[in-house]
Parts: structure tokens; sequence; C-alpha cells
């Protein structure tokens, strides 16, 4: 889509970088990887019992799983960056925010 706001073909051989600067479009995967942080982040920081808090560090059900691989939680991806103890890491807003570029780096 870049490509065709800007006319360029394939045979040109520009780098997509250079595209993406040009257009000045952000990546949409890269964006949703920060908000999802950001959120992780402020959710770590609830002093307080909300519901958002417990539903995000609840394990499931006890007993017995599916045969195969386990599903992926929503904070699978925050713990391989930050950590089992990705709570307590988001407490220090500092080093929360430079684990921040790691993690939105990661999968773009």
């Amino acid at each position: 889509m870049e490509r065709s706001m800007l006319n360029i073909k394939k045979l040109h051989k520009k780098r997509h970088i250079k595209i993406r600067s040009a257009t000045k479009i952000i990546d949409a995967l890269s964006y949703a990887k920060k908000l999802k942080w950001k959120w992780a982040g402020h959710v770590a920081r609830l002093t307080d019992h909300r519901w958002t808090k417990t539903v995000t560090t609840w394990r499931g059900p006890p007993g017995k799983r599916y045969r195969g691989r386990p599903c992926t939680r929503w904070d699978d991806d925050i713990k391989k960056i930050a950590g089992p103890q990705w709570i307590q890491i988001a407490q220090d807003r500092e080093r929360w925010q430079v684990l921040e570029e790691a993690f939105t780096e990661e999968g773009s």
C-alpha cells in the first residue's frame, strides 16, 4: 500500500524503511504492542484490587489441561521480555519504559 502511495515499484529497489519514513505511516503491529505494554504497566501499578488486575494475574481453573500445547495467555509475551516478576518490575516506571522498546521491536 505504501509503495502504491508513492508510486514505487519493486523494480526501483527501495528499502521498506525508506518508504515507511517517506509516508510517515506507523507500523500497526508495533503500535499495538506499544499500547499493550503501556496497559500492562498501568494495570501492574494499580494499588487497589480491581477486576483488571485480578483477571490479569488469574491462572485459570485448577485441574488437568487439555492435551497438546498450552494456551498462550495475555501476559506470556510480556513475561518473555520482562521476566516472570513483571508486575514488580513495572512498579519502576523508568525501568519499564526501557524494556518497552525491546518489547515493541521484538515482533516487528
